[in-house]
C-alpha cells in the first residue's frame, strides 16, 4: 500500500497565536524559514519556551529575532536539580523584560524523574512565587504528578492570579477539573490528533472553549497528517481543526476564542501586538 497522502497546511483568515514551542530545538530548516512559513499560515505571534539555565539567555535572544516572537523564563522539572541562587536571580531579573510573557516551563514530572521529586516540588514553588511577585502568568508542565500539582497550586491560590496554562495536557480529569474550576487554561497540541489519544480528546470535550489554548510543543508531537516529521509552529492549523471537530464547534469559533484566550493569558499586562 502507498503512504498516507499529506495534505497542504490550511491557511485560515483569522490569526493564531502559537503559545508553546521551542524554537532553539528546531533543526530541519533555518529559523527565518520557519518563521516565514508561520506567518504564511497566519500565525500572528509565537511564544518560545525556556527550560534550563543554558537556554534562558537563548530564549531572550530568540525574542529579538522577529517582532512577533516572544518568550518565557523558567526551569523545567527535568532540570530542577540545576537550580541555584544565580538561576533564581536571572529569572527574577528578566521576568518582566519587554518580550518575556510568562514564567515557565515549570512544574512536576514523575514519569521520567530526571530530578528528585522533593527538588522538583521546591523549584516549582520557587517559580510560582516569582510569577506571583512579578504578576506574570505561568506555563505548567505536569506528568504523572496530578495530586502534587494540585496540592502545590492550592498553596498559591491567595497570591497567584491563576493566570496561565497547564500545557500539553495529558493528565486526568481531576487535575483538569481543578484547573478549570480555578480559572486556568489547558493547552493542547498534536497529541490530540493521535489515534490512541481518546483520553486527551475527552479532556478537550470537557474544557470550555474560553479556557483552551493551542500549541505545538515543537519540535515534538507533530500532529497528523505530518507525524514522523519534525514539528514546527506552522502545523498548528491542524490542531485548531482537530479541536473544532472534537468539540463540534465551528472553526471560526475555535480560532477567534483561542486567539482571545491567548491574548488574555499572556498579553493582558505585557507586550502588545508587534
Amino acid at each position: 500500500m502507498g503512504k498516507k497522502k499529506r495534505r497542504d497546511i490550511p491557511v485560515f483568515d483569522r490569526p493564531i497565536i502559537e503559545t508553546h514551542c521551542h524554537l532553539d530545538y528546531l533543526k530541519d530548516r533555518p529559523l527565518s524559514e520557519t518563521l516565514s512559513e508561520a506567518q504564511r499560515v497566519n500565525i500572528e505571534r509565537v511564544i518560545t519556551i525556556a527550560v534550563s539555565p543554558d537556554n534562558l539567555p537563548t530564549v531572550r535572544e530568540l525574542t529579538q529575532s522577529a517582532p512577533f516572537v516572544y518568550g518565557t523564563q523558567g526551569i523545567h522539572p527535568h532540570e530542577a536539580e540545576t537550580w541555584t541562587d544565580a538561576v533564581d536571580t536571572e529569572i527574577n531579573h528578566h521576568a518582566r523584560d519587554e518580550k518575556i510573557v510568562a514564567i515557565g516551563e515549570i512544574g512536576l514530572d514523575y514519569f521520567y524523574d530526571h530530578s528528585d521529586r522533593a527538588t522538583q516540588q521546591d523549584v516549582f514553588r520557587r517559580q510560582l512565587q516569582i510569577a506571583a511577585d512579578h504578576d506574570q502568568p505561568v506555563v505548567i508542565h505536569s506528568r504523572e504528578a496530578d495530586e502534587d500539582t494540585i496540592a502545590i497550586l492550592k498553596e498559591f491560590e491567595t497570591i497567584q492570579k491563576r493566570r496561565g496554562v497547564i500545557h500539553s495536557f495529558t493528565s486526568g480529569p481531576e487535575l483538569a477539573r481543578y484547573a478549570l474550576d480555578n480559572g486556568w487554561s489547558l493547552g493542547f497540541n498534536g497529541i490530540s490528533t493521535f489515534k490512541k489519544a481518546e483520553s486527551v480528546r475527552d479532556i478537550i470535550r470537557m474544557t470550555p472553549i474560553d479556557q483552551l489554548l493551542l500549541e505545538t510543543d515543537s519540535p515534538f508531537l507533530t500532529p497528523d497528517p505530518y507525524r514522523g516529521r519534525e514539528n514546527a509552529p506552522f502545523y498548528i492549523p491542524f490542531i485548531a481543526e482537530n479541536v473544532a471537530n472534537v468539540k463540534d464547534l465551528s472553526l471560526e469559533t475555535v480560532l477567534e476564542t483561542t486567539y482571545q484566550n491567548s491574548l488574555r493569558t499572556f498579553f493582558e499586562n505585557g507586550p502588545q501586538a508587534a
